[in-house]
Parts: structure tokens; C-alpha cells; sequence
């Protein structure tokens, strides 16, 4: 089956995918700031683990992937199958993707690091996006209790005394 593009559109559509803030990104941050945790998206963290995650929440040693049910290859999902046209390609790359998500998740975890994988088909709808709340409260709350960080009683008095001898400067721009 011939593309319904030529070369030229189809390179122009393929470069306005996005990589990073897509909407199940979007979604999945609000579900987790709204559920009470904070976390890095573009930090120097983020950018220094492997697979640079979506999400990171240092504080947890947690990382969120979201994945893309066609990039990521999500087996078993109706978002998923391979383009007829180059099929063989796609396949291949594909297959490299799916070995790399492989990888990258084995290395969080030697690392120390807890990894959630969602995929976008989880959000499609009310309900989905219901049970994905749920599951991310769930295991949010598993990696708490795996989670070592502890805020000393004296940082949190320090941090709730007020501030002596601080000034603010007024200096003109």
C-alpha cells in the first residue's frame, strides 16, 4: 500500500511527534501533583539516569516512564500494530525500542531506582484513567515505604523558625 503523503509531507508530519510533554505525560504529572508528590521532569537527575525518565521522584527513587502504545510496541493493545508500508523496517526499529525499554529499566533497577511504566492506552478513558489514579496511589505508596529518606526533627524545626537578620535587598534594575 502506497503512503498517502509524499516524502516530503511525510518527513514534515513525522517531525512534529513529540518526544517529551505529550498529553499522557501532561496527565499522568497532574495525577501525581494532585495526588500530593513532586517530582522532576528536565532536572539534572532526570538527565543523568539512564533512559532519561519522563518523571523522577528523588525523594521515592522512583521513575515514571510513559509510554506510547506504537513506539513502545505495547503488545496486546488495539493502538498498536506494525505500518504496512515498510513493514520490515518498522518491525526492526520497533524491536530495538522495546529491547531498549528492556535495558534501560534493567539498569534503573540495579541502580536502586523503582520503575512504573504507563502506557498511553491507560488514559483513553474515565474509567482507565480511574484505575490508573488508583494503581499510581498503590504503588506511590509501596515506594514510600521502600524509601530510606527521612527529614530530621531538627531540619523541620529549623525550617519552621523564623529567619533572623534576613534582609531583602532593594536595589534598583
Amino acid at each position: 500500500m502506497a503512503d498517502l503523503w509524499d516524502a516530503e509531507k511525510r518527513s514534515w508530519v513525522m517531525s512534529r511527534i513529540r518526544s517529551r510533554d505529550t498529553k499522557p505525560e501532561i496527565v499522568v504529572r497532574s495525577i501525581l501533583h494532585r495526588l500530593g508528590y513532586r517530582f522532576t521532569i528536565n532536572g539534572p537527575l532526570n538527565k543523568s539516569l539512564p533512559g532519561k525518565p519522563d518523571i523522577v521522584l528523588p525523594k521515592w527513587k522512583t521513575v515514571v516512564l510513559v509510554h506510547g502504545c506504537f513506539w513502545h510496541a505495547h503488545e496486546g493493545c488495539k493502538d498498536f500494530r506494525i505500518p504496512k508500508t515498510r513493514s520490515e523496517w518498522w518491525a526492526e526499529k520497533l524491536a530495538k525500542n522495546k529491547a531498549r525499554d528492556a535495558k534501560v529499566k534493567r539498569e534503573l533497577r540495579e541502580a536502586g531506582w523503582q520503575v512504573i511504566t504507563i502506557w498511553a492506552c491507560e488514559m483513553k478513558t474515565v474509567d482507565k484513567l480511574a484505575a490508573l489514579v488508583i494503581r499510581l496511589g498503590n504503588e506511590m505508596a509501596s515506594a514510600e515505604k521502600k524509601s530510606s529518606y527521612r527529614l530530621p526533627a531538627e531540619t523541620a524545626t529549623r525550617v519552621a523558625e523564623e529567619v533572623k537578620g534576613y534582609r531583602v535587598s532593594k536595589r534598583k534594575p
